[in-house]
């Protein structure tokens, strides 16, 4: 089925515009407008993993369940055909208070909280398929979701040299020592670079594309800095609401390790030494 056959008969409407928009490195996107003068942004997928946009409809539904960050509704969801359709967010300006207020907003998502580490329904995610086995504590979910099996990835695929490897491998044994006070599962993001927050009218920030599972609040915090994209007053806007606990400069690469590992394995470059500065950061 053709993307606005299949538009007209999920949203009972014609589509009287159907244009390409950027943004994403494997999906097709589109805004749409209907023949009411709605208008829907709709994403689609060439060869899609088995509950890939379901999954995602999932995690977008659990955070905006959380009534914390604004997250776009979902309209519609398909594996088969392989399309998600949203809400459209008219995209707008930062503002000036609008770093601060995601700051606050982030750090009011992560205070609600999660039913367990990684997620109760195992979906997997991203197109690694990594692993989001439900965990009691923290260290046991990062090892097992996320360091470990990254670690045969980038074996199987040389995308790490062999000391890398062993290094990945000795961290995730070492995630009680090196992971600070415990804490409850936070509700993450868990993918959270700038592109997957819009800023649209009024400066107010949205979130989208999500990973999202229970897990350790620091690391949306580290996925942040790790690319750039979010200015000081967010972060010392969720500092002053919800303070991290000593010692979280320090932890930053460890959370970083795993978004570092994802992208020696998917795109090589200066990944796979930017992942081995992190991993002799914590020796």
């Amino acid at each position: 089925m053709q993307l606005r056959d299949h538009l007209e008969h999920e949203l009972g409407e014609g589509v009287v515009e159907l244009a390409p928009v950027g943004g994403g490195d494997v999906a097709a996107s589109y805004r749409a407008v209907l023949g009411s003068g709605r208008v829907v942004f709709a994403k689609t997928h060439p060869d899609a993993p088995t509950g890939f946009f379901t999954t995602e409809a999932r995690g977008l539904a659990w955070l905006r369940e959380a009534g914390a960050v604004p997250v776009p509704e979902v309209l519609s969801v398909s594996d088969a055909p392989s399309c998600l359709v949203l809400a459209w967010i008219e995209p707008g300006r930062p503002g000036r208070d609008t770093e601060a207020s995601f700051g606050r907003a982030l750090a009011a998502l992560h205070a609600v909280g999660a039913p367990c580490f990684g997620r109760e329904d195992r979906r997997t995610t991203g197109s690694r398929g990594l692993p989001n086995e439900p965990a009691e504590t923290w260290a046991e979910a990062y090892a097992r979701n996320r360091l470990l099996p990254l670690a045969r990835l980038a074996h199987d695929g040389r995308a790490l040299s062999r000391r890398a490897v062993d290094a990945l491998e000795d961290v995730a044994a070492r995630l009680d020592e090196l992971g600070g006070p415990p804490e409850p599962p936070a509700r993450l993001h868990g993918d959270l670079w700038a592109g997957n927050r819009l800023v649209g009218a009024g400066g107010v920030s949205w979130l989208i594309d999500p990973a999202a599972h229970g897990g350790h609040r620091e690391f949306d915090l580290a996925m942040m800095r790790l690319f750039g994209g979010f200015g000081e007053d967010c972060f010392a806007a969720y500092q002053e609401v919800a303070p991290l606990a000593p010692g979280w400069e320090e932890r930053v690469p460890l959370h970083q390790l795993a978004p570092l590992a994802v992208h020696a394995i998917k795109f090589g470059g200066g990944y796979g030494p930017a992942t081995e500065r992190a991993l002799a950061s914590l020796r």
